[in-house]
């Protein structure tokens, strides 16, 4: 696989402190600029998913491209609030009602998963409305249409807990249940491109379309690769412009990798180079503490000049610090024996990394650092510790 963040073949591994996530402002800055243009041409409003990506020291550089942030709860909403601007989408598998009400007051659009959840808060959102009458309110709806491969990330899997299907939705499609309601919201892809989309959007609009007059805007959700290379994004828009013009509603959609891809990197450091019938290499991060997609998804994650297994003169698994028999990264080849204290740099971890990382077996949490590829300015953003580990327990 080629190396995706390219512009970190000039960059010094050894300026950062190790383990660090690296990104690269003018790369997430590109990012944004194509989704901003796809924006205007199409008339959507596109929204910052923090689910993704919530690096907020370049929160108000996304809230100058972009309409706002989509959020999955409370926190990512406040989090919005205080550093991106623009509209707070706010869709949660499951409203607590003293998170609601908080939810309620920051949002300008507040989404729910069930008819039991619409039903349990309706006269709650609806006093809300009184108060701050441009307040808006959906429901996720389920079109059971699968794109993805991994069931772990496929909302629309068999028994998924995401979204209303039509039977579920049509008996309650009554006036007094529906008061408030003016959108309806579905999230099917994951790292997709435009043709998933669109054989999605024939599975919506068969199943829900006569619905969509009674609506004031359609939020197709994330998983849009859009910033990727080969994306058909002429294909999103003229699509985005037929549904908006034949239902007269407003389009949402809400990237999140889209915004992060190629920009960012995860440096590392070899601590040790046992040996068990083959090559080993322990280096102070871990995929289970710090890259965990890498075995929910499962993939492997590309390294700077390293190649596949046995394609190099030297083969190593690399593995993480923790105690977790199966906190292995993959196998990769190098020209050279690995040496102590030699740094690695992980490809592509700018999005789905930061915000899962965890602290299992009081491991620290990388660093966070951001450069600009373009003037080659180098900030230490954050930098973890003791605190932060003994914080989160009791």
């Amino acid at each position: 696989m080629p190396i995706l963040a390219k512009s970190f073949n000039s960059f010094d591994p050894k300026r950062v402190p190790s383990p660090c996530f690296v990104v690269d402002k003018a790369a997430v800055e590109y990012n944004l600029k194509i989704l901003s243009e796809v924006q205007e041409k199409s008339g959507a409003k596109i929204l910052a998913a923090l689910k993704a990506f919530s690096c907020f020291s370049l929160g108000e550089l996304t809230g100058k491209y972009l309409s706002g942030i989509c959020a999955s709860g409370i926190h990512e909403a406040l989090l919005g609030k205080e550093y991106y601007g623009g509209e707070i989408y706010t869709f949660s598998a499951g409203f607590k009602e003293d998170e609601l009400k908080r939810v309620l007051e920051i949002s300008n659009h507040v989404v729910f998963n069930s008819m039991g959840q619409w039903q349990r808060f309706q006269s709650l959102c609806l006093d809300a409305k009184k108060k701050k009458p441009g307040l808006e309110f959906g429901l996720r709806i389920n079109p059971r249409h699968s794109e993805g491969e991994v069931d772990i990330y496929d909302p629309c899997a068999v028994g998924s807990r995401l979204g209303i299907p039509l039977e579920e939705f049509e008996p309650l499609f009554k006036d007094e249940l529906m008061e408030g309601i003016s959108g309806l919201h579905f999230h099917t892809l994951c790292e997709h491109q435009f043709e998933p989309l669109a054989r999605t959007l024939d599975a919506v609009e068969d199943q829900f379309g006569k619905y969509f007059n009674q609506m004031k805007w359609i939020n197709f959700g994330g998983g849009h690769h859009i910033t990727k290379p080969d994306y058909d994004r002429d294909g999103l828009i003229n699509r985005i412009k037929t549904f908006s013009s034949q239902y007269n509603v407003q389009v949402y959609l809400e990237p999140g990798e889209a915004i992060a891809i190629h920009s960012g990197v995860l440096v590392t450091e070899v601590v040790d180079t046992p040996r068990n019938g083959i090559d080993l290499a322990i280096l102070d991060t871990s995929a289970t503490c710090h890259m965990p997609d890498t075995l929910e998804m499962p993939y492997r994650p590309e390294i700077f000049d390293a190649g596949q297994p046995g394609e190099k003169a030297h083969t190593y698994r690399l593995g993480g610090m923790t105690c977790l028999a199966g906190d292995v990264i993959n196998e990769y080849s190098f020209d050279k024996p690995l040496q102590m204290g030699q740094r690695l740099v992980f490809d592509d971890m700018s999005h789905y990394t930061m915000v899962k990382t965890t602290t299992f077996n009081g491991i620290n949490l990388p660093t966070i650092a951001i450069w600009n590829s373009e003037t080659d300015e180098l900030q230490i953003i954050k930098e973890f510790g003791y605190d932060d580990f003994k914080n989160r327990l009791s």
